[in-house]
């Protein structure tokens, strides 16, 4: 056997385990047991002291550096890049850290669910104290020691879009800012205000809705299933890609533009070339990129003029009837711009605000300008700041979001990121489809899901995160479309 091959079935037994661990992650979120905190976040730790086992194996190196010349095309050079870069970040992670991180973080997603529901941040205090430690510690031995302050922060931002870098992510969000901000007043000060739709709306009905959505986006309910979390989220690959969601029973719109975010990162781990199964590049390049597909699936296409009057009637039928007289008021309802705390209900407007806010504030924590016992006061100072309205509780405020509880420090700027990449992506789709409304109005998604397959989604890792995005836009990654779909868009609708 080659070098070449010996390295891929390695990586493919890995692939494999690595997968079994995400449901694992997935049966915790959604229907394990409460009493099996304890012994899920061993299982967690062992199973993770096995993937690094396989990661940071000597072999890997050897195979690495014999494979170089067999690699054929640039699918097999891919691969090997991928390969080895897991491969050296791998190695410098001491075997006990990546268990301990693992077992820390199993056992703080059921204390932050517990404290989110009591309003009780010191409760979660002692959790985030032992993870922000294990993470600064991580990113010590991943970071360049010659890049300067931000090396921590960066090497941790790498493993969620590689190659990003902090201070070129906050020049872009200091870019983006102050046109957001000044979109945000003009609309909440307009003389036009759409309605906001009130009523009771029951859970089943409202899931029965949501797998409708999820159906006209086409998600393939033979490799997946829908089902209730604290947070939302999407979890698997290839064969088996499954989404969350959940419901306020005065706010039907929270579970059902839920779903649809989820369907979009679930459709791309489903929308993969079938060829890249256990392989390194059956996976989502970046998070930017998985948030690229979630954000355009849920706003430019679930929050369309089109899509909405289709969702209207559903909607009118489920429930009886809407507080909203017609299609065109329900799509000022769907997307009404008004102050709100919780960062995953934000209006399009606002969104990108609240991811600012967290990247500077994860940043600071990760530098040691600010320690748990003071993150809440943070938090609720810098949310007055830029939101002008006051924290009224934790759950709405520094305990509404996982991330933390589970370490994605330097997760949260990849969801702007995403808005970006998808402003680049819709400009793009719309010229190629110009009669995509036409099959919007109809409930029948296909269209633009079938572009962004495949552009985007069967590429799985192959090519770098900017490098696809480019490729499938046909246009340097930059705000401009965002900025500009946001500011016609929400002009629009307010009469600005």
């Amino acid at each position: 056997m080659s070098a070449f091959d010996a390295l891929m079935e390695h990586q493919s037994t890995t692939e494999a385990l690595s997968s079994i661990a995400e449901r694992l992650g997935w049966d915790q979120e959604t229907v394990m047991p409460r009493g099996a905190t304890e012994q899920r976040a061993d299982e967690m730790a062992a199973i993770e002291a096995v993937l690094h086992e396989r990661r940071a194996d000597p072999r890997v190196g050897e195979w690495l550096d014999l494979a170089a010349g067999e690699a054929e095309d640039d699918e097999d050079r891919r691969m090997l890049e991928l390969i080895g870069r897991d491969y050296r970040r791998a190695t410098r992670i001491p075997a006990r850290l990546a268990a301990e991180l693992a077992r820390a973080t199993s056992l703080a997603q059921g204390i932050w669910a517990e404290a989110r529901g009591n309003d009780d941040v010191g409760a979660f205090l002692p959790s985030l104290a032992e993870i922000l430690m294990l993470k600064r510690e991580e990113a010590g031995h991943l970071a360049d020691s010659s890049a300067g302050a931000g090396a921590l922060y960066d090497a941790l931002l790498d493993d969620y879009e590689p190659g990003a870098r902090a201070d070129d992510i906050s020049r872009l969000f200091d870019a983006m800012r102050p046109r957001l901000v000044r979109l945000r007043d003009d609309v909440m000060g307009a003389a036009r205000q759409p309605e906001t739709l009130r009523g009771h709306f029951p859970q089943e009905t409202q899931l029965r809705l949501a797998r409708q959505c999820a159906t006209a986006f086409g998600y393939d309910w033979s490799r997946g299933r829908l089902d209730m979390a604290v947070h939302p989220f999407s979890s698997g690959r290839w064969q088996d890609s499954r989404i969350t969601t959940r419901v306020v029973e005065t706010d039907p719109f929270n579970c059902l533009y839920s779903t649809m975010h989820e369907v979009g990162h679930s459709s791309y781990e489903l929308g993969i070339d079938s060829d890249y199964a256990f392989t390194i590049l059956g996976r989502g390049v970046s998070l930017g990129v998985h948030e690229s597909q979630s954000r355009i699936y849920e706003n430019q296409i679930g929050r369309s003029r089109a899509f909405t009057g289709w969702l209207f009637e559903r909607m009118s039928d489920a429930f009886n009837g809407l507080s909203v007289a017609d299609a065109d008021a329900f799509y000022g309802a769907v997307n009404r711009v008004s102050p709100g705390y919780i960062r995953t209900e934000a209006d399009e407007v606002q969104y990108n605000l609240h991811v600012m806010m967290r990247f500077d504030l994860e940043r600071d924590l990760i530098a040691g300008k600010i320690e748990p016992e003071h993150l809440e006061e943070a938090w609720n100072a810098r949310f007055l700041a830029d939101f002008g309205v006051a924290v009224n509780k934790p759950s709405n405020g520094v305990l509404q979001d996982v991330h933390w509880a589970v370490g994605l420090f330097g997760y949260f700027p990849t969801y702007a990121l995403g808005n970006v990449y998808a402003g680049c992506l819709h400009q793009a789709m719309r010229a190629a489809l110009p009669d995509l409304d036409t099959a919007l109005s109809e409930g029948d998604a296909s269209p633009a899901v079938e572009w962004l397959r495949e552009q985007v989604q069967r590429h799985g890792a192959l090519l770098p995160a900017r490098e696809l995005i480019e490729a499938a836009s046909g246009m340097e990654v930059g705000p401009e479309p965002l900025l500009a779909y946001l500011e016609e868009k929400f002009g629009g609708i307010y009469g600005l």
